[in-house]
C-alpha cells in the first residue's frame, strides 16, 4: 500500500485533475443510463429500489470527485502563482543585476 502513495505523490496535479475528469465524467454516463433505464420503464418495484440505490451511489461518488476536482484545482492555483511569482523574482534580480552592471 505505500508504494501506491509513493507513485500517486510522484504524479502532477494536472495529471490527477486529468484522472478525476475522466471519473466523473464515466460516473455521469453511468448515473445518465441508470436515468433512462429508470424512466424506461417496466421495471418491477425490487429493481426500481436498487436503480435508485445505484444512482444514490453514483451520485454521492460525483459529489465526492468535485469536492476532489475543487480542491486539486485550488492547489493547482496556488502552485500557478508561485510559479509566476518566482519568475517575476527571477527576471527582476536579472534585470537588476545584468542590466544595472551595463550601464555603469
Amino acid at each position: 500500500m505505500a508504494k501506491v502513495k509513493n507513485k500517486r505523490e510522484k504524479i502532477s496535479i494536472a495529471t490527477e485533475i486529468d484522472r478525476l475528469e475522466e471519473k466523473r465524467e464515466r460516473c455521469q454516463d453511468n448515473l445518465g443510463r441508470a436515468e433512462f433505464r429508470s424512466r424506461k420503464g417496466g421495471l418491477s418495484e425490487e429493481e426500481r429500489q436498487e436503480l435508485e440505490k445505484e444512482m444514490a451511489v453514483i451520485t454521492k461518488r460525483v459529489q465526492r470527485l468535485d469536492k476532489e476536482l475543487q480542491q486539486l484545482r485550488g492547489e493547482n492555483r496556488k502552485n500557478m502563482l508561485v510559479s509566476v511569482a518566482l519568475f517575476a523574482i527571477s527576471a527582476l534580480f536579472y534585470y537588476l543585476f545584468f542590466y544595472n552592471e551595463a550601464d555603469t
